[in-house]
């Protein structure tokens, strides 16, 4: 029967390239039209179009996508954002599950690639760690952000989670903004992308259902530097905790809790 089906899957996934390509030209040459617009202002009206991209796109490959709140997103309020990381699809993904500005972190090294790293580098905040001046210059950038009422999203894991558990260890970074900018944090699970594109290969994807949800918010205020294992902890518990919960895909291990190891 798969051997049967191989040759739609094969057209399948050259049809959605294609349609990702096509829709993607307008919004490179909007990212090019609005990129002296500034940080705030650019980056807002492109993610705007981007949502739009998202909006075809994904009905069009036959990808039904929903978001599931645990409880109401706030007004006026920024957060940063924590998701897991386990597919290809995570950063296509992003416009669907955000439907608020936000700016994803992410490396600098992405904005070298051509076309997409324009794109990239006009709605992501790029964080520089090579130096501890650089790390505050990024830290200073989040801070005006997030004051704007923009919203960052982090994959604390930093790569994709192969290890079949539900989580990878997580690092310090969006625990430690968190704090040093006393915004809460939300969880969010991608629920699906692993079955609709596998980490293992491009060439996987499939149509089907694809979920977001969005757990209750984790409150930072008070909380010193020194929390910040302590934040962490709690963070990855309630995720992994929801993506047993949830009965995530992926997970193979025999699963028994265990607290991660610090990076």
């Amino acid at each position: 029967m798969r051997l049967l089906l191989k040759p739609f899957h094969i057209l399948y996934v050259l049809y959605a390239f294609t349609l990702f390509i096509v829709f993607m030209i307008p919004v490179f040459l909007w990212a090019l039209a609005v990129s002296n617009a500034g940080r705030v202002r650019g980056g807002n009206l492109l993610y705007g179009a981007i949502r739009i991209w998202a909006d075809l796109w994904f009905p069009l490959i036959f990808i039904r996508h929903r978001n599931i709140h645990e409880e109401p997103l706030k007004e006026h309020r920024s957060y940063i954002y924590v998701a897991n990381h386990i597919s290809y699809l995570d950063s296509a993904l992003i416009p669907k599950v955000w439907r608020r500005p936000v700016r994803p972190l992410g490396k600098v090294e992405m904005t070298k690639i051509p076309i997409f790293g324009t794109i990239y580098k006009n709605t992501i905040v790029t964080v520089d760690r090579s130096s501890t001046a650089n790390r505050a210059r990024s830290v200073k950038v989040l801070k005006s952000l997030l004051q704007k009422e923009i919203s960052v999203l982090v994959f604390p894991e930093g790569t994709f989670n192969e290890t079949g558990k539900p989580l990878k260890h997580f690092y310090d970074g969006a625990f430690k903004v968190a704090i040093e900018t006393g915004t809460p944090i939300k969880p969010v699970l991608l629920l699906d992308a692993y079955d609709r594109m596998h980490y293992g290969s491009l060439l996987s994807l499939t149509p089907g259902r694809s979920r977001a949800v969005f757990l209750k918010e984790v409150p930072t205020h008070g909380m010193t530097v020194k929390d910040t294992a302590a934040l962490k902890q709690k963070v990855y518990d309630r995720m992994e905790e929801k993506l047993l919960e949830y009965k995530a895909s992926w997970i193979t291990h025999e699963h028994h809790h265990h607290p991660q190891k610090g990076h």
